[in-house]
């Protein structure tokens, strides 16, 4: 694809640029950036000759922007950091390549980490860099060549690899159900304090469908993450609704026992998405292949 020049000024004009903006004077641009106050006002002059605009209003020796280059600027900083972390990524695995990809915590820590040994094991030359990620993104704005993503296969301009259908089970303590009335249907968790998650308002509605009942109301304590509510289910703060891959291991572990049917359908599932630029790119296509053995190898068990 052709680049016009003019629309790709250099790295110092725009680094010039960046600064001055964020610090708020060319005084303090050039002091981050180990110049003159004079080197720094000649590169925004020329950057701003070079795309044909100004950028600043001249007054009383001050550069003050305009809504234009505030905008502009939120683009320059992103793409600076995208070229730094590119090139943090090559001086730290120069033959095989980094694989950015973004995770959702309860996923990435019970179902993905205990099998990313494997993983390293296969392809030792692809370096993960992995961080959380809670909401949907912008790809190109992040920087990520991949995602875990909840719910359907509907991430805009993206591939999808699903990894499993999600299963649902209601929990609680032992010590919590103890003393209690027996729960015999859905109807009889109407008065006990449900534990919801923020992200996920319509679990406690999709487990009471599958269990042929009208939608329950939620009352109670509410979490960003499955870590803390699991663990106040288990001080017996209230009901806790899990994926089945984080229910089992506390089930099995006897610090929470199931209520009713187990296993219910959520209707979301999990997805690896990646943008489809990058859709060839070596360390994301070992990751996918990689991935979709593990599921297959799932399934051959089950």
């Amino acid at each position: 694809m052709s680049r016009p020049r003019r629309f790709l000024p250099s790295i110092s004009l725009l680094c010039a640029f960046e600064a001055v903006l964020r610090t708020g004077s060319t005084a303090a641009a050039a002091r981050e950036l180990d110049l003159t106050q004079g080197t720094v006002s000649r590169l925004v002059q020329n950057l701003e000759a070079q795309l044909g605009l100004r950028l600043f209003e001249r007054h009383r020796q001050r550069l003050i922007p305009g809504a234009a280059a505030r905008a502009y600027g939120r683009d320059i900083s992103r793409a600076l950091d995208l070229i730094q972390r590119a090139g943090l990524q090559l001086a730290a695995n120069p033959g095989g390549g980094t694989l950015a990809l973004a995770i959702l915590p309860a996923f990435g820590t019970r179902w993905l980490a205990p099998r990313l040994g494997a993983f390293q094991a296969a392809h030792p030359g692809v370096t993960l860099s992995i961080a959380t990620r809670l909401q949907r993104f912008n790809f190109a704005a992040e920087g990520f060549d991949a995602a875990i993503h909840f719910g359907a296969e509907d991430w805009r301009d993206a591939g999808h690899l699903k990894l499993l259908d999600e299963t649902l089970t209601v929990c609680a303590a032992p010590g919590f159900l103890a003393g209690r009335a027996r729960i015999a249907r859905v109807e009889d968790l109407a008065t006990l304090p449900l534990l919801q998650l923020g992200t996920r308002p319509g679990a406690w509605a999709a487990w009471s469908a599958g269990q042929g009942a009208a939608p329950l109301v939620a009352r109670g304590m509410l979490f960003d993450q499955f870590a803390p509510l699991i663990e106040a289910a288990i001080a017996g703060l209230g009901i806790a609704v899990l994926p089945d891959f984080l229910a089992d291991p506390e089930i099995e572990a006897g610090r929470l026992v199931p209520v009713l049917a187990r296993a219910v359908p959520s209707g979301g599932a999990y997805w690896l998405v990646w943008p489809r630029a990058r859709e060839n790119y070596p360390p994301l296509a070992a990751f996918r292949a990689w991935l979709g053995a593990e599921i297959a190898r799932d399934a051959a068990r089950r």
